[in-house]
């Protein structure tokens, strides 16, 4: 066995989307904040994305976090999170997965019945509360970055779809959240093929005809991800969504950041107030649940601290190697299975 390079990885999941987490063989990036971390390996190391992502070691299903020191006082350890397509500056289910794998592994010290810790995100920093018994994390809470509504009801032209009405909402990312009924969708297994089509090219017409930047941080701009949600069924009740990953395929889990997107239009609709509390259930059931904590502002805009609330499963320890006679060391794509667009890039 030869290898150049060998990177010990954490298999995980929560609510079914695969959140992998680097724990060895990767040196933390440059970067006074994990922000700036994640700006340079995007630029200068997304080798380490390839080969995690891309068969024939990743799929299109997988993301990986990888576990870095925190440049933020406070904090216990800082992530950054890699995706088909982005590096986004926030994901709920793969703060799940990693806060999970830390307690998990013991890198930070579990005391149960719960653990807080808090966790630098590029994105920023968020609070997590976990549920802990007899070593195992059983859920994970973690208080979301300030989520907010930047457009309601925007018309939207699809092609293949016509006009939609959707909400463009800041999660942790740009979300369009599109209305399922009105798409004909019961947000079924079976409709996961159509989801995908239909989310990946609402996703490409949003991030042309509705541009969306965060107001204190304009590197974090476009729609990059697409919701079909059902219509609202109220406070307390558990409403189905499929959100909709560059370059086409559903997530499996209920999507944290999703979750909290909506809940920031909700709440600009007048809908939902602090303490108000839903579920959102996926495609294959699995289930987050989402509360309204507090009011907030980001520059002059309302939006909302949201927490979400969800389980990790940690799925096995692998070590990925590279031999020096591998003809794809960064691995491949074929239109087949990466997603129903092929792209490597939002």
């Amino acid at each position: 066995m030869r290898a150049v390079r060998t990177i010990t990885v954490v298999g995980c999941h929560a609510g079914g989307e695969i959140g992998n987490v680097v724990v060895g063989g990767v040196l933390p990036p440059p970067g006074a904040t994990v922000f700036d971390q994640m700006r340079h390996l995007q630029q200068h190391g997304d080798g380490l994305r390839k080969l995690l992502l891309r068969e024939p070691r990743g799929s299109v299903a997988c993301h990986a976090n990888l576990v870095v020191p925190a440049t933020q006082p406070g904090c216990d350890a800082g992530f950054i999170i890699m995706e088909p397509t982005e590096y986004p500056p926030m994901s709920g289910s793969n703060t799940i997965c990693t806060a999970t794998v830390l307690l998990e592994t013991g890198a930070v010290p579990m005391r149960e019945p719960e653990t807080v810790l808090r966790l630098e995100a590029p994105g920023g920093v968020i609070e997590v509360r976990a549920a802990c018994r007899d070593g195992r994390c059983e859920s994970v809470e973690f208080s979301n970055v300030p989520c907010f509504a930047d457009r309601l009801d925007a018309p939207l032209e699809v092609d293949g779809l016509g006009t939609l009405a959707v909400d463009v909402a800041y999660g942790g990312m740009w979300y369009a959240i599109a209305d399922a009924r009105a798409l004909g969708f019961a947000i079924e297994p079976s409709e996961a093929r159509e989801l995908s089509l239909a989310g990946e090219r609402s996703r490409a017409a949003a991030r042309e005809q509705l541009p969306c930047t965060h107001p204190e941080n304009p590197e974090i701009s476009g729609v990059s991800i697409v919701q079909i949600a059902e219509p609202w069924r109220g406070v307390g009740a558990v409403t189905r969504n499929a959100v909709v990953v560059s370059p086409g395929r559903l997530d499996r889990s209920a999507t944290g950041t999703g979750l909290s997107a909506r809940m920031a239009a909700l709440h600009a609709r007048g809908q939902m107030g602090v303490g108000d509390t839903m579920s959102h259930a996926s495609a294959i059931g699995s289930t987050f649940e989402g509360r309204i904590v507090s009011e907030a502002s980001v520059a002059d805009r309302p939006a909302i601290v949201p927490a979400i609330r969800g389980s990790a499963w940690i799925t096995g320890i692998t070590q990925l190697m590279v031999d020096p006679s591998d003809p794809f060391p960064e691995g491949y794509l074929l239109s087949d299975t990466w997603g129903v667009s092929g792209r490597d890039r939002q």
